[in-house]
């Protein structure tokens, strides 16, 4: 491998505006985030999970006109 090519790989701390600090490893020294795994809706479980029915009736209506059958 070449030498002096290659960037410094740190212990670094991620702090989230929510409070959490992790551990993880990466060439920066410290980052900042918005959003973690604990204050995120997707990860929490409280997304707003929008269900969208009828949407096999609605293509069969539209495209019932090319039906072959």
């Amino acid at each position: 491998m070449k030498k002096k090519i290659h960037p410094s790989y740190f212990k670094t701390t991620v702090k989230c505006a929510c409070g959490q600090k992790y551990e993880v490893f990466s060439t920066e020294k410290e980052i900042s985030v918005e959003i973690c795994r604990n204050c995120s809706p997707i990860f929490i479980g409280t997304e707003e999970k929008k269900v969208v029915t009828g949407q096999i009736e609605k293509f069969r209506k539209k495209y019932k006109k090319f039906s072959t059958h």
